[in-house]
C-alpha cells in the first residue's frame, strides 16, 4: 500500500473516531451541518478522509446526506429510539449470557469497581458522568461475551441513541432505576447464570424503552 493510501486510511480512521465521539457524546447535535472544509481544518486530515469518514459514519446511521445541503447529524426520533432500543435487547441479552460463561474472575472484578464508580455517581449527582459510565460498562460486558458480531451490531445501534439514553439519566429517580437494572445483570454475569443475565439486561431494556415512550422521555 503507498504512503499516500496509507495516510488516507489513518486520516479516515481519525476522523471518524473524532466524529462518532463527538455525535455520540452530544457535543454535535442532531441536524448540525457538517461541513468538509470546516472538519478538515478541525480534525486536521485531507479533504478525503473526511468524506470517506462521513460515508461511513452514514451507513452507521450517525449521519445523514441531504441533497444539495451536504451531510448533518441525523435526528433519531423517540419512535425510532425505542426501536432500536428494542433491538438491543436480543443483543444485549445475546452479550450478557456469554458474558456470564466465559467472564474471568478478574473480568467480574472489573465489572463491580465499574458499578461502584456507577454508584458514587449517582449518589454525587454527577449524571453526565453516570451516563458515561454506563456505556463503559456495556463495553466491558462486551469484552466478556467475546462475541465480536454482536457487539459490532450492537455498538453502531447504541451509538444512535446515546442522546435519548443521556436525557433520560437527567430525568428525577431514573438513574437509580437504571443503576439498580445494571446492578442485576452483573451480579448475574458474576454467578456465572447465562439465563438470568440475558433476563436481567432484556429487563433492564424494557424499562428504557417504556421511559422513552412516556411524554417526557
Amino acid at each position: 500500500m503507498s504512503s499516500s493510501a496509507t495516510g488516507t486510511a489513518g486520516g479516515q480512521q481519525a476522523a471518524r473516531s473524532y466524529l462518532r465521539e463527538a455525535i455520540t457524546r452530544g457535543e454535535l447535535a442532531p441536524g448540525h451541518r457538517l461541513v468538509e472544509t470546516d472538519l478538515v481544518d478541525l480534525i486536521g486530515v485531507s479533504r478525503g478522509a473526511v468524506r470517506l469518514a462521513l460515508d461511513a459514519l452514514t451507513a452507521e446511521g450517525l449521519v445523514e446526506r441531504v441533497p444539495h445541503r451536504g451531510a448533518r447529524v441525523r435526528r433519531v426520533s423517540t419512535a425510532e429510539a425505542v426501536a432500536i432500543t428494542e433491538c438491543r435487547m436480543a443483543l444485549e441479552g445475546l452479550l450478557a449470557a456469554r458474558a456470564a460463561q466465559r467472564a474471568g474472575d478478574e473480568q467480574v472484578a472489573a465489572l463491580r469497581e465499574q458499578l461502584e464508580r456507577m454508584r458514587r455517581a449517582v449518589a454525587a449527582g454527577e449524571l453526565m458522568r453516570y451516563s458515561d459510565l454506563v456505556q463503559e460498562l456495556y463495553e466491558l460486558i462486551r469484552a466478556c461475551a467475546a462475541q465480536p458480531v454482536a457487539g459490532a451490531l450492537v455498538e453502531r445501534l447504541r451509538a444512535q441513541i446515546v442522546r435519548h439514553q443521556f436525557r433520560l439519566s437527567l430525568r428525577p429517580g431514573r438513574p437509580q432505576v437504571s443503576l439498580a437494572g445494571l446492578t442485576a445483570v452483573v451480579e448475574a454475569i458474576a454467578e456465572r447464570n447465562p439465563d438470568a443475565a440475558e433476563a436481567a439486561v432484556r429487563a433492564h431494556l424494557a424499562g428504557v424503552a417504556a421511559a422513552l415512550r412516556e411524554p417526557n422521555g
